[in-house]
This record gives structure tokens, sequence and C-alpha cells, in this order.
């Protein structure tokens, strides 16, 4: 049997693990692909470098293009992260007719569309089910899974540094900066967080199932971000009294064929599955019209769980080689992008006030909320030994996000509100 010959670019955590399961599950692999797969060259960094797998000397190379423009390479893999630099491997693999595997979401949020345009013209598959919630197969689910039905929301915990501070925090009644700390030491989060706790990286994958869901071009530009680095242990404490968690959740949705997707820290009913996801743990809810509510959940990072899904990418180019199917499976993006304005986009908000402790002060806020056609849901007051103001808590009824700027803009000229001290999407 001919074997299948995979070129690989980069060769760190994700792409020592492919390497492991390669050559590791062999036997399994090419019973599953009818050939042998076999990792003909590796572009790294520094050849000279000490690996944790054993791997021929003479596969290796420093040079990129070394990989790309071997003849004998039937499939790419790319593990070594980067834009724009990247695009160019990418695209010229695809030149040449090889089938790619990615992992990058950065690159698929901001240039998939143009990518899989590529592919289809030159009949190449490209793949990237681990640039996405790591060892969970939420893409191939969307794509197959979901095929006869139609998607109405996804909302998921998809970035595993954030979800690991707060669960620290409403488990330990721990501070933001003192977890991230930990999260560092651990290695769970980057010497420089602010990809992950200001909610980007979580964006690039919203946009990605943004569009693979919905079936059309989501750009990253679509995605409203906001980050935890303001949800306070008091934030916690409220939300847990209340019956909530505070999850940083990606929330896309559909209505009337018109789009909303957004990242921000959410306030979640404990009774909804997703409430229940610590750690550095993902998960993914998704909202058929036909088949109703599933969620998926799994190791949203690392080694093994990511080179996983690489190779399960890898099995499905090449059964579709056998199959001379390649480049013609893939759904493009089809209908055109229309995204929901601020008058659309509606949901329940959960604002904490510090109001002066004078009578009347209750009935002028609510009048704000009247003033803009906001209902309530409840309305609490919490007195706070610590300072001679009171607090209010209230969450609101579904509100546009109109409306509820509307209202914001208001408070600030009320003299009875001291400050507007958080404000929270609720889900659940």
């Amino acid at each position: 049997m001919k074997s299948v010959k995979v070129g690989l670019l980069g060769l760190g955590t994700v792409g020592t693990g492919v390497v492991r399961i390669v050559e590791g599950h062999q036997e399994d692999l090419s019973s599953q692909v009818g050939s042998p797969i076999v990792i003909e060259k590796v572009a790294v960094k520094n050849i000279e470098k000490t690996r944790s797998v054993d791997i021929e000397r003479s596969k290796l190379t420093e040079d990129p293009w070394e990989v790309i423009h071997d003849p004998e390479i039937d499939v790419i893999i790319e593990v070594m992260g980067g834009v724009e630099q990247t695009k160019e491997y990418i695209l010229e693999a695809l030149n040449r007719g090889k089938h790619i595997v990615t992992a990058n979401k950065d690159l698929m949020a901001l240039y998939g569309a143009e990518i899989m345009a590529v592919a289809r013209e030159k009949q190449c598959d490209i793949f990237y089910e681990a640039s996405v919630a790591g060892g969970i197969p939420i893409i191939r689910t969307l794509i197959e899974g979901f095929s006869s039905d139609r998607i109405m929301k996804i909302m998921g915990i998809v970035n595993g540094t954030t979800n690991y501070i707060l669960s620290k925090m409403s488990q330990e009644g721990a501070s933001y900066d003192d977890v991230l700390a930990e999260a560092q030491e651990l290695g769970y989060a980057e010497a420089d967080p602010t990809s992950d706790v200001e909610g980007l990286d979580a964006a690039r994958k919203m946009a990605i199932l943004g569009s693979i869901g919905f079936r059309t071009n989501v750009d990253l530009r679509d995605v409203k971000v906001r980050g935890i680095t303001a949800v306070s242990k008091e934030d916690i404490l409220y939300a847990k009294r209340m019956g909530y968690e505070i999850k940083l959740l990606g929330i896309a949705e559909r209505q009337d064929d018109e789009y909303s997707i957004s990242v921000e820290p959410t306030m979640v009913k404990h009774s909804h599955p997703i409430a229940a996801v610590n750690g550095v743990f993902n998960a993914v809810y998704v909202y058929g019209e036909a088949v109703g509510e599933t969620m998926f959940y799994g190791p949203g990072a690392g080694e093994m769980p990511t080179a996983t899904s690489i190779v399960a990418d890898l099995v499905a180019v090449i059964k579709n080689q056998k199959l001379g199917v390649n480049g013609l499976r893939a759904i493009g993006p089809y209908k055109p992008k229309k995204l929901k304005d601020d008058e659309q986009i509606a949901y329940k908000n959960y604002l904490l006030l510090q109001v002066a402790d004078k009578a009347g002060v209750l009935s002028k806020i609510t009048q704000v909320f009247a003033e803009y056609d906001v209902s309530l849901e409840s309305v609490v007051q919490s007195p706070n030994a610590s300072m001679s103001d009171v607090e209010i808590i209230i969450v609101t009824h579904n509100a546009s996000k109109a409306a509820m700027d509307k209202v914001m803009s208001h408070f600030e000229s009320l003299d009875v509100i001291r400050k507007v001290k958080s404000v929270y999407r609720v889900e659940g």
C-alpha cells in the first residue's frame, strides 16, 4: 500500500502530540484509511533543540518552504501559529494541490473565507477542527451532525484560561488578580494574558463557529467583545446568592436570518448545564430548531486533546482522497450577512447600583426603566454596613440593547445613583 506522506509545520506542544498519535496509533490509523501514514518532513525553528519525541534529523528543516515545495507530501499540518506569513504558506500549499489541516484560530477567523475559496478552487481540503475548543469535535458536529437542522443559537465557554479564573474566584472567593497570578504560574495563562482575559481569543473562536453555524461570513469585527478584568469578588458573591455563576460566554444567535455575536461575562442560572463547567474545560451549547438543546463538553486545549482533533482531520482528508471527493464536500458560506442592530438584540440584564439611602430613590430608578419600556423581573435592596449608601440589585426582563443604553445614559444624570457598580447579561 502506498503511504500517505504528511508535512508538519511546527513541532511545539501540539505538533509533538501529533507525532505521538501518528506514530503510536499507526495500526489503528492505517486500518481506517487503508494506507500507512508517514510524517515525511517537519519545519522547526531550531533543528538542534532537544525534543521529547524521537524524529529523524533528516526529516527536520528550518525552512517551511522546503516542506511546502516537497512534491512527495500530500497533506500539510500547520501548528506553527502566526497569521500573515502562515497565510502565505497555506495558500502556496493549496495552489500546489496539497490538503491542509490547521489548528490556527487566528488565521481562520481573519482569512478563513479566502482560504476556503482557494481550497474549493483547487479541490483541496482545508480542515480546522482544532482551532476551536481543542479536543471537542464541535466544528465537525456543526457541519455534519446538524446538516439537517437549522442552528438558532450557539453559546459556549471556549477559553479555558478565563473559565479557570472565574471558577477559582467562585469556588474560593479569591480576587481576580490573585487567581490570574496563580494561572500564570501553572501555565494556564500567558505572561501577557490580554488575548484571553479581554475576550479576544474567544471572539476569534466565535467568529469561526458563527460562520459555520449560520452559513455566512462572520468577520471578527462583527463580534462585540468584553473581557473579565472588571469582574470582582463582589460580583461573584452576589451572583451566587441569586443562583447564578458568572462565565465568559460567546453567544451567537439567529432570528429570521439576522444574527448577533458577542463575547462577554454573563450570569448563568445554576440550573443551566453550562454553569457547572469549571476549570480549564470548555463547553459549547447548541440549540437546533428541530433537535432542541444539545451540549458538548471536554478539554479545550492541551497537547493530546488538540492533537487528537488534528489527526481526526487528517484521517478525514485521507478518506476523502480514497473517495476522490477532496474539496467537494465543504459547505462554504452561502447566506448574506445580516447583523442585528441594537434595537433587535435583546436579553435579560443584571445591574448592581449604589444609591442614596433616602425615600423615593427606588421610585425614581424604576421610572427611568419605565420611560424606555424596560420591564423588571426583580428588585432587591441590599444594605451595606461599610457604606452610608445602599445597594440595589435589579434583574430586567428581556430588553433591547438600545433601550438599556438609554437607561444607562439617563442614570448618569440621576443624582440619587452614586455608582453603577456592575452590569451583566443574564442567561438561563
